[in-house]
């Protein structure tokens, strides 16, 4: 098993957590947010975005595209969403904090309990500048991330 980083960032976002729940939990506007995923769909048989929904995403890193399939693993409305991605077997989560009046704290994370897959490292160090660079990438990407999410949401 390879260990990666947990990667961790959060904004607060002048908005309710059911404001915010309503962006985050709809999986298939992700490339709204994020700098790196350029469409999410839904899988076969995946009427709608909920606990269990299977979808997949197309991805960006510079001039290198891909596709990843992912499945919604927690799913608490309001409260927090996690997806793991089966070909590096990374999870990624949004989880949602009400903060002081109608407030939310949106943290977005990434964590790896069971390491990294052998094909995104060999990926990643041959086509994406190696694990440090594509994590200084990922982090800067989840900032990115999380400042649409605010800018959209009106605060």
């Amino acid at each position: 098993m390879y260990a990666v980083p947990t990667l961790e960032e959060s904004i607060d976002i002048a908005a309710p957590p059911a404001r915010v729940w309503e962006m985050v939990s709809d999986v298939c506007r992700m490339h709204e947010w994020s700098p790196q995923v350029t469409s999410t769909r839904l899988r076969s048989g995946h009427e709608r975005v909920g606990p269990g929904a299977e979808f997949t995403n197309r991805n960006r890193h510079g001039d290198l595209e891909w596709t990843t399939h992912a499945e919604i693993t927690r799913w608490v409305p309001n409260e927090e969403l996690a997806f793991r991605i089966v070909e590096n077997w990374v999870t990624w989560s949004f989880r949602l904090q009400a903060v002081t009046g109608s407030n939310t704290r949106l943290i977005q994370r990434r964590d790896a309990p069971e390491g990294i897959s052998q094909l995104s490292r060999d990926l990643t160090d041959g086509f994406m500048g190696g694990q440090d660079e594509f994590t200084a990438a990922m982090r800067a990407g989840m900032r990115e991330t999380l400042e649409r999410i605010r800018e959209a949401a009106g605060g």
